[in-house]
């Protein structure tokens, strides 16, 4: 989904592990040290506590048993995407008959991804059809390696998520509010888990201070964090019930191992998608998360998922593209905003959920991936003139690119 609400932001790395209740035995070897536990480039298992370093092997070969594995993700982190790709890689080695599926595609666009798989499309034509600068804000160059693997290998790609279009009517209303004939055949979601609940209310208030909120002033009760709520939970449903389908009913031969990339959000703890799977009657899943090579293994939180990857830090010699931060649509008069990121370019320079940007740097803008170009290109230190329609009126901002630093 092309979002800015995500869950998928980052791992949060809180929390402490709590040695289990019992005597004490002499002939187990100390827990390891923090830096023995979590090296760059290496394995540990969390699902246990203290967490414990890892063979790459064995953390494969187990994943690979499971009926579904996750794999989550901050989006925008290139080297997440590469270990999504190598871990990829290693499980279609040890079980060849495998489903991908990705949040990043809606399921309007499966019949695009199975022509790619095929080998039918380019890669303009493929990213043209599934409309990725309108549905996915990040860029492309990210996932196409993740793509090409699964066209190379015929390996079935499977679009996990449903339609901006629903999330939105879901966020503004509540589930009860859509009618069922709107909501993609997707059903209602289980009950979440209150952390899961309470992790939702830090992110709905970080988007409240951005309107300006007095924190105190923001409630679980309130309607608009009930319909937030509503909103996340359909999106962990969707893509649930899409890998559910593929994993077989009792009794049946082994079908696909079934592999979702997807953001960390929804995977971490489990509460997400693994919790609405488990309502689905799957049980055997895998969740495996990539972290800071820097985190603190001592204190990584039990039962994050059942094992983590220390992805390492590497120099930046040069600052990454600019970025607005923002979800964009077509729209018959421009380029409509239907998100804008916490904290982002976007939100400072005054852009708001609803917007249509008619002109961008005083020429008319008709389509988003032109305006997606447009800011990729854009130096360090400069401005960018915008006009968009807002309620009826014309109005004019001006994003100001930082400076390097």
């Amino acid at each position: 989904m092309a979002k800015t609400l995500s869950l998928s932001a980052a791992v949060l790395m809180g929390g402490l592990f709590v040695s289990s209740a019992g005597g004490a035995d002499d002939t187990a070897p100390p827990p390891p040290a923090a830096s023995q536990c979590l090296q760059p480039g290496g394995w540990a298992r969390v699902d246990v506590a203290p967490p414990l370093s890892a063979n790459a092997v064995s953390v494969i070969a187990d994943m690979a048993q499971r009926e579904v594995v996750l794999l989550g993700e901050q989006h925008d982190d290139a080297d997440h995407h590469r270990w999504q790709l190598q871990t990829l890689a290693a499980l279609y080695a040890q079980r060849g008959d495998m489903v991908i599926g990705f949040e990043m595609f809606p399921r309007r666009v499966q019949a695009v991804l199975d022509r790619w798989v095929a080998g039918e499309l380019t890669e303009a034509q493929f990213l043209e059809a599934v409309e990725w600068g309108r549905v996915w804000s990040m860029p492309a160059e990210l996932y196409m390696p993740l793509f090409h693997f699964a066209r190379l290998n015929r390996i079935p790609m499977l679009a996990l998520n449903v339609d901006q279009k629903l999330t939105r009517a879901i966020a503004a209303g509540g589930w009860d509010t859509v009618p069922e004939a709107e909501r993609e055949g997707v059903g209602r979601a289980a009950t979440p888990p209150e952390a899961y609940v309470d992790f939702l209310f830090d992110i709905h208030l970080e988007h409240a201070s951005m309107r300006g909120d007095k924190r105190g002033a923001v409630q679980k009760t309130d309607a608009e964090f009930r319909n937030f709520v509503d909103s996340q939970l359909n999106w962990d449903r969707a893509m649930a019930e899409a890998l559910a389908r593929g994993v077989p009913v009792d009794g049946a031969a082994p079908g696909p191992l079934l592999v979702g990339i997807v953001g960390s959000g929804h995977v971490r703890y489990g509460h997400g998608i693994a919790h609405q799977l488990r309502d689905l009657g799957v049980d055997r899943i895998g969740l495996l998360l990539p972290v800071p090579a820097s985190a603190d293994c001592g204190r990584l939180p039990a039962g994050l998922a059942d094992a983590v990857f220390a992805v390492p830090a590497q120099p930046r010699p040069t600052p990454p593209p600019p970025r607005l931060g923002v979800s964009l649509e077509e729209h018959r008069d421009g380029v409509r905003v239907a998100e804008v990121a916490m904290g982002s370019l976007a939100a400072r320079t005054g852009l708001r959920v609803g917007d249509v940007i008619v002109e961008a740097a005083g020429a008319p803008l008709k389509r988003s991936t032109a305006l997606v170009s447009l800011i990729r290109q854009q130096p360090a230190g400069t401005w960018l003139p915008l006009t968009l329609q807002r309620g009826g009126e014309t109005v004019e901002l001006v994003v100001r690119f930082p400076s390097q630093q």
